[in-house]
């Protein structure tokens, strides 16, 4: 019965930190604790890479996918809100995280062209590893 209940707390704690953003590194610990309860294995849980780190309030952009690379933090407080923001001449974006708490499209294409690929994503906390294009614009949206 021991094991059932160690395993069990493990399980939650491991579920916890999964679904509270920014919290997946703890999930290295929950394995841990669910290695010491006799489970089989190294103790060492694996699991999807985490979250990349933006704090309320900002859009953050990486250059890579898998929010490695080059990060890039938009302040909702300095973007014009509903005008396009180009990224800097020669980089792109491959990964972002959208806690603006507004709608924002990325766009394919530098001046915010229709033409090309653009995606609309929530303002309530989007994390997206991979972007199916690579980025070179952006605007922030009134709700």
């Amino acid at each position: 019965m021991r094991t059932w209940n160690t395993t069990f707390v493990a399980a939650a704690v491991l579920a916890a930190t999964l679904l509270i953003p920014g919290t997946a590194g703890s999930a290295h610990a929950a394995g841990h604790a669910a290695g010491a309860g006799g489970a089989k294995g190294t103790g060492h849980a694996s699991g999807p890479p985490p979250l990349g780190l933006c704090a309320t309030g900002q859009l953050c952009l990486w250059a890579k996918p898998e929010f490695k690379g080059a990060r890039k933090t938009h302040e909702l407080s300095t973007l014009d809100i509903n005008s396009c923001t180009a990224l800097p001449a020669g980089t792109t974006a491959q990964s972002l995280s959208n806690r603006t708490g507004r709608p924002v499209t990325t766009y394919q294409s530098a001046e915010c062209a229709e033409t090309g690929e653009f995606q609309t994503y929530p303002g309530d906390g989007v994390w997206l590893p991979q972007s199916p294009y690579q980025v070179r614009a952006f605007k922030v949206w009134e709700h």
